[in-house]
């Protein structure tokens, strides 16, 4: 007989496919599925990031929200201690447990089940109901996703993506190949993209050149960067996405060229943090494209110094390519980030 209600207890953090799969199929199992988000706890991503409850809730939320058969809940929430159990493997609750998040959720015990993913015991104990493997997702252990997200990332829902993909930031001065060599990194990484505004504002507020580049326009380049970065994020479709130069590099243009700083985007360049940033060296030759009016040695060394002195000015730290190479610069650049992202979280389980 199908019972009235089916309860599910894990962290849901990252959320992934083959959960999801979970929960669609309890749901069908029962007239109302009832999801308890435990806190998570998890070794943090290289930029220090750790999902929290209210991260974990908002993503199954997300997911579920157009389900009015599931109802979403913390042990906070049923004013409960934390209990530690989790669907997806053999840890144990007990009868007084279970009773108990019957009465918070004011439902009968005897009408209820306890979802649990498998079971290596000989019998149930009468309020557990196993959910089977099934379907494409089954594919990968969970246990694996959550160990290392970013190898996992497929695996991950659309809906906290945003939370993992790491955002790796290319900057340094004029012709410095930033642009260039955020395209290649995009494509071997299959990544999106947060592209440099400054230029494109350029050509479609200021008529393809700097030159009528002026103090008001500083806010609106630092604006739509913003806007830029939040949509390569939400929208991230790797483990890594590209944005290609910052804001310290935009108060760069506007000290140089205004000669004053723009509080503006001084308060973007500290709020909105990036999680991993490549510093290109000018040392590469001058490219011509019409719009730059930063040309000769003199001028470029200038802005190169005044960025390096804003980066510290913020607290971003950076990682140095030199190589007058652009070949090597770019297999330095997949160097680095490797290194750095993806093997991570093999250092910490190496620890």
């Amino acid at each position: 007989m199908q019972p009235d209600h089916l309860i599910l207890i894990g962290d849901f953090a990252p959320l992934t496919l083959s959960m999801l799969a979970d929960i669609n199929h309890a749901a069908g199992l029962s007239k109302t599925l009832h999801i308890i988000i435990q806190t998570p706890n998890h070794a943090p991503l290289p930029c220090g990031r750790t999902p929290t409850l209210a991260d974990a809730v908002r993503w199954v939320q997300m997911a579920c929200q157009s389900f009015g058969f599931i109802k979403i809940h913390t042990f906070g929430s049923l004013a409960l201690p934390d209990m530690s159990f989790d669907y997806r493997n053999n840890t144990q609750l007990t009868k007084h447990q279970f009773l108990a998040i019957c009465q918070a959720l004011n439902i009968t015990a005897h009408t209820t089940m306890l979802g649990i993913k498998s079971s290596h015991k000989d019998t149930l104990h009468p309020f557990e109901l196993t959910l089977p493997k099934y379907g494409h997702a089954s594919n990968y252990d969970d246990e694996l996703v959550q160990n290392n997200p970013l190898a996992y990332f497929h695996q991950l829902s659309a809906v906290c993506r945003y939370f993992y993909t790491q955002t790796v930031c290319i900057v340094g001065g004029e012709s410095s190949g930033k642009t260039t060599l955020v395209q290649k990194l995009a494509n071997y990484y299959g990544a999106s993209i947060a592209p440099e505004m400054g230029r494109l504002y350029t050509h479609s507020h200021l008529g393809g050149s700097e030159l009528a580049l002026q103090y008001s326009d500083y806010a609106s380049i630092a604006i739509n960067h913003a806007n830029a970065i939040e949509t390569a994020r939400t929208t991230a479709s790797s483990a890594v996405t590209l944005i290609d130069t910052d804001f310290a590099t935009t108060q760069a243009f506007c000290e140089i060229y205004e000669g004053r700083t723009h509080p503006l985007v001084a308060e973007f360049a500290k709020q909105m943090r990036l999680d991993f940033t490549i510093y290109l060296d000018n040392n590469v030759a001058w490219v011509a494209d019409g719009m730059r009016r930063l040309g000769d040695d003199h001028q470029r060394s200038l802005f190169a110094n005044k960025l390096l002195e804003i980066l510290a000015r913020y607290d971003i730290g950076h990682h140095i390519i030199n190589d007058t190479d652009y070949h090597k610069r770019y297999l330095q650049a997949l160097s680095l980030i490797d290194n750095h992202i993806f093997n991570h979280f093999t250092k910490i389980h190496d620890n």
